[in-house]
């Protein structure tokens, strides 16, 4: 599942680039992780929101809530029955632009970070819904199909990326037409594979990501 992806686009050029509204002083990072802020095209337009919906558990020694966490990732196949995403996917579909993102390969404590993106370079659409909250304000979480071949030695699941045709479809079409749309992406993907340890996907607060307006 994704854990971390790129956004290195400013808002403007993504407003353009995908026929949005633009957003006014939309602060994201370009690298974006859970809890972090990125962006999301809602309603027509360019908006901020936080990566994850919350969600809550309470510490089985204490019985005390504990801090929620970020759940940033949605499967297909839990959409329709799941209480934390049945709403959202009927009333609040979302596109998603993204530059690239990153899944966590090799063996256990030595993991690196390995990239996919389109060939291009260009930002592309990932499917996804989004909820108002109370604890981050209005948050999103991509929507995952089955990974591709190409991908199928890292991970067995990756964002569903939506052609130009499908966009419309997706974030106002009903329900079924937007389940339709559930695809798994066959089409070439670009491989970056490197040597920065995954274990680094928390930014130290000493060094976060540039900040893209």
């Amino acid at each position: 599942m994704c854990n971390l992806y790129r956004m290195t686009s400013p808002a403007d050029a993504v407003a353009k680039l995908f026929s949005a509204m633009p957003a006014v002083g939309a602060n994201f990072a370009s690298e974006v992780y859970p809890k972090y802020t990125g962006l999301v095209i809602a309603e027509g337009a360019v908006r901020t929101m936080t990566w994850g919906f919350p969600r809550h558990a309470v510490s089985k020694k204490t019985g005390k809530a504990l801090k929620p966490t970020a759940t940033n990732n949605a499967r297909d196949d839990k959409l329709r029955g799941n209480p934390m995403w049945r709403d959202s996917f009927r009333d609040r579909r979302c596109l998603i632009p993204v530059t690239a993102w990153a899944e966590a390969e090799g063996e256990a404590g030595r993991m690196t970070r390995t990239w996919y993106s389109l060939p291009g370079g260009e930002p592309f659409i990932v499917a996804g819904i989004w909820t108002p909250t109370i604890e981050w304000g209005d948050a999103y979480s991509m929507v995952m199909v089955p990974g591709s071949e190409q991908m199928s030695d890292v991970h067995d699941r990756m964002p569903t990326i939506l052609p130009s045709e499908d966009r419309a479809r997706w974030t106002d079409g009903t329900p079924d037409e937007a389940f339709s749309l559930l695809r798994t992406w066959e089409l070439p993907l670009v491989v970056d594979r490197t040597d920065v340890p995954w274990i680094q996907r928390s930014a130290p607060a000493t060094s976060k990501p540039p900040i893209l307006l």
